[in-house]
């Protein structure tokens, strides 16, 4: 029994030789897949691995420079673009591409519509249940006439089966819009993406630090009954001051202290007029809530650059070390270590 068969459609050839598993379409390869359940899967896995929109791209992209091979083809066979609007609708219904008619051909414009009505890639859409046209065969057909008119050939979809109607409706026309501008807006449009994910990150991290930096910097230490220490740490912006005002305030109450010492050793030695106020500010603060403010870890440097500040902390009790602080205190409580 031969193993070898041929049959010619609308003038189209077929040819199956099963001893090689070999098909051949119009003398050339060809395969054959089941549509919603083979290709479904095949385009299925492209945007579970890429995503839907890259994986839109691929299927747009693949189309084209698909369609520009058959546009080489059909200039083989020397045929011009109205011979080749009248061929298409058999040679890609023979394939199982679906209806397709060419209107409003204009080649002195090189425009045209195509309708396509249940080509393949609206049998997979509808079987992956999408709503929207899918990209390759509005970007096959761009690909076919790009080659046929020597100049770049884009499209719209007017209409899409998918969406309702009765068959798509695709504008084609001359465009700067090609493949290639595609594939480079998608890569900056991730690579913006990325960079507002990573802007993102470095934000939640920043804050993170910021309220680590708050629980680290200048703690409300109860050293001794009745005495609580600050310790000022590094500059200190409005922000950073106000913050730590609101903290002190909120908290002292509950450590039912009668002085506050503020340690001034781990300022930066730059001191400003800003910080300088800042100092005021605190200590007038907590007098308000009947607390006595002392001023330690003064050194000979800061205690000059104190005393030719504008602001005047000459009415704070100061004191070099934190020890002499902690004394004076409980000297004043009539109390004393022993």
């Amino acid at each position: 029994m031969s193993q070898e068969s041929s049959i010619n459609i609308g003038g189209l050839s077929f040819e199956w030789n099963l001893d090689k598993g070999q098909f051949l379409y119009e003398g050339e390869d060809a395969i054959l897949f089941w549509i919603s359940s083979a290709m479904k899967t095949l385009f299925d896995s492209i945007e579970e691995i890429s995503g839907a929109e890259s994986a839109s791209l691929v299927l747009e992209t693949t189309g084209f420079r698909q369609g520009l091979v058959v546009g080489e083809y059909f200039q083989r066979m020397n045929l011009n673009v109205n011979e080749v609007a009248k061929v298409l609708p058999n040679t890609y219904g023979s394939a199982g591409w679906g209806e397709i008619v060419i209107k409003e051909l204009d080649a002195g414009k090189k425009s045209l519509l195509v309708q396509l009505k249940n080509s393949w890639e609206y049998k997979i859409n509808k079987a992956q249940g999408k709503t929207s046209a899918g990209s390759f065969m509005p970007a096959h057909y761009a690909g076919i006439f790009t080659g046929l008119f020597g100049t770049n050939i884009w499209y719209s979809i007017r209409q899409s089966q998918i969406s309702g109607h009765a068959e798509d409706i695709v504008e084609y026309f001359p465009s700067d819009i090609s493949v290639t501008t595609n594939i480079h807006e998608l890569a900056r449009r991730k690579e913006t993406e990325q960079i507002q994910m990573l802007e993102a990150v470095v934000e939640d991290k920043t804050r993170e630090l910021q309220g680590l930096v708050k629980e680290l910097s200048s703690p409300i230490i109860p050293v001794l009954e009745g005495v609580v220490v600050v310790p000022l740490l590094g500059r200190y912006d409005e922000a950073r001051s106000t913050d730590l005002i609101e903290r002190t305030l909120n908290n002292l109450p509950k450590y039912q202290a009668d002085y506050l010492i503020l340690d001034l050793t781990g300022l930066d030695k730059d001191l400003s007029d800003y910080t300088a106020h800042f100092i005021q500010k605190l200590g007038s603060a907590a007098n308000l809530i009947g607390m006595k403010t002392i001023l330690v870890g003064i050194s000979p440097e800061l205690s000059i650059i104190i005393a030719n500040s504008n602001i005047g902390l000459a009415k704070y009790d100061c004191f070099q070390t934190l020890q002499h602080g902690i004394y004076y205190a409980l000297g004043q409580a009539g109390r004393k270590i022993i």
